[in-house]
């Protein structure tokens, strides 16, 4: 097993934020993009979503096939397989000429990036010691967000200057030597067993999996919380660059520099659960976020700045902790567990664009606050739900002693 502050630990947890920051850059690229797209396409706002939600769509349908296809062969096998598929399928969005062949391909793009996203926590579980394992999530989720700033930053940018084609080659590009350092740097795995010729038993892993309601509870939260994050940065990058603010595309993608305080609470969040409970940091997490998005309602740039920085530390912190707790929860098959976690994480955020959308058209910021807080409400319900599937049978136990 891998230790902390060893060189192993060292070159394990920097391959898998690599690849992580590789991946979530591929990912997010074309978030800022949107407002500037939908105008090149002649496309409404929630036509032009599709290309973010083709993406995390697919990523999410793809996630439990790839998870169980690394129990048969590898999660390492499966992870450098889905970095070098990445640079090819970047290339063939070169080739699109319309918004539906783009969106296609964007949604190819998203099985690629699934294989990766899979395994990599699963990896994690199996190699590392437990103590290592909460610190190097932590690091992991950390570059998820990094990957996210810098990919939407990069594609803003960009697009906005030399478009989006050049946009694409460049993240092809590093994408490929990217690939190239995870592969030379990440160990192989010593603690895994294949199975394979078993594809009835991952499946009834898969089943039994959301029938354990303390790990199907921590999945819903998971994508509630995403489609709360993801898409309250969407609507704020239409709401900026429409009057009376009317901020070029660039300018814009600036705001995603707020991800920058999940980073930070993303990291705090290993250290808070070897404290508390991790329940309780959700739900601590889920009311920061919640704050910020009434901080962001007022029309001044700074409340808007400040409620990002917010949903970004809430959002991240309930993420961390939900994460782990499907990994650590799960007694068999960790990759399948954190792959249905992932897949209601995708779900949530694919399906949360197009209603945060809707609420922002009809609504504007009011409306988004209505939709959010009914969103918010669910995830409150949930961690109550959580809690009790978690401590009742301790208090039955007890009582039956007594």
């Amino acid at each position: 097993m891998i230790e902390i502050k060893t060189p192993a630990y060292r070159r394990a947890s920097f391959a898998l934020a690599l690849g992580s920051f590789i991946v979530f850059c591929n990912l997010y690229m074309f978030q800022p993009m949107l407002p500037l797209m939908a105008k090149t396409f002649s496309a409404s706002a929630i036509e032009i979503n599709w290309l973010l939600a083709a993406c995390t769509l697919t990523l999410a349908l793809t996630l439990v096939p790839w998870a169980i296809g690394s129990e048969m062969i590898g999660h390492r096998k499966v992870m450098i397989l889905s970095l070098f598929l990445l640079p090819f399928t970047g290339i063939a969005m070169l080739l699109a000429d319309s918004l539906l062949t783009l969106t296609l391909t964007r949604a190819v793009m998203g099985i690629s990036l699934a294989g990766f996203i899979a395994v990599a926590v699963a990896y994690m579980a199996e190699e590392f010691t437990p103590t290592a394992l909460i610190l190097a999530i932590g690091g992991y989720i950390s570059a998820n967000s990094l990957g996210g700033i810098f990919g939407r930053l990069y594609g803003g940018f960009i697009t906005e200057y030399w478009g989006w084609e050049l946009a694409v080659i460049g993240m092809a590009i590093f994408s490929l030597f990217g690939a190239l350092l995870v592969n030379r740097l990440l160990p192989e795995q010593q603690n895994f067993i294949p199975t394979k010729g078993q594809f009835r038993v991952h499946s009834r892993h898969v089943i039994g999996h959301l029938k354990e309601r303390k790990l199907w509870l921590a999945m819903m939260i998971g994508g509630l919380n995403f489609s709360l994050f993801v898409n309250l940065y969407t609507v704020m990058g239409f709401r900026l660059v429409a009057p009376p603010y009317s901020l070029s595309i660039s300018l814009t993608s600036m705001i995603f520099l707020c991800y920058l305080t999940g980073t930070i609470t993303a990291k705090l969040s290993g250290r808070w659960s070897q404290i508390y409970s991790p329940i309780s940091g959700i739900v601590l997490g889920t009311t920061i976020s919640a704050i910020g998005m009434w901080v962001a309602a007022y029309d001044s740039l700074p409340a808007m700045l400040m409620g990002l920085l917010l949903i970004s530390s809430g959002a991240f912190f309930t993420h961390s902790l939900a994460y782990a707790w499907v990994s650590q929860k799960a007694s068999v098959a960790k990759a399948t567990a954190t792959a249905l976690y992932l897949v209601h994480y995708y779900v949530g955020g694919s399906l949360g664009g197009f209603y945060l959308i809707a609420c922002w058209q009809y609504g504007t910021w009011h409306g988004v606050l209505t939709g959010g807080m009914v969103l918010y409400s669910l995830i409150y319900l949930l961690c109550w739900q959580l809690h009790r599937s978690t401590f009742s049978p301790l208090k039955t136990n007890k009582q039956s002693k007594i």
